[in-house]
């Protein structure tokens, strides 16, 4: 059963990677940089989104929301990157580290994302709706992220040099 939990939550861990190393600089971005930088079909991807799901951040984005997508772009994008890599390179050790901190972070973005939703009244079903898998899916990583970090065995450094002060203090 642990087993089928760490899969399903490393499958989760690198869907959410993949999607969040593509889209940020793809698509978020165009929130903070030049739309010229773009081809015109990305651009048309962005104004497909915010007007498919009446986004109102996206198209008229605040000074907050920005600032959001900068930290998302200095921040949430080397770690999905480096989380993707550890998923897919056989469970590296640290992958628990970039889940944790990648979902901690997700939680974060959303905490803010959903009070300026529900706080402002302008937000529309289909636009919850959209963001609900988002903030499942953080509590998803945050848990790989937890559970990785229960199971581990104590590093054998560690253990060795414990194991010889207590020789030495019998």
């Amino acid at each position: 059963m642990a087993a089928i939990v760490s899969k399903t939550l490393d499958a989760a861990s690198a869907l959410f990677s993949l999607t969040i190393a593509m889209a940020l600089p793809l698509i978020d971005s165009q929130v903070v940089l030049p739309r010229r930088l773009y081809p015109a079909s990305l651009v048309s991807v962005r104004r497909w989104f915010a007007a498919e799901f009446d986004h109102y951040l996206v198209a008229d984005p605040p000074p907050f929301f920005r600032g959001l997508v900068w930290l998302a772009l200095a921040f949430l994008w080397p770690v999905c990157v480096a989380n993707l890599y550890g998923v897919i390179t056989c469970r590296r050790r640290w992958v628990a580290a970039t889940s944790l901190m990648a979902g901690v972070y997700l939680l974060t973005y959303l905490s803010a994302m959903f009070g300026e939703m529900f706080g402002s009244g302008r937000a529309t079903p289909k636009l919850i709706k959209f963001y609900v898998p988002f903030a499942l899916l953080a509590v998803a990583l945050v848990l790989r992220g937890l559970y990785s970090c229960s199971e581990r065995q104590p590093d054998t450094a560690v253990s060795s040099v414990a194991s010889s002060a207590q020789k030495k203090t019998v």
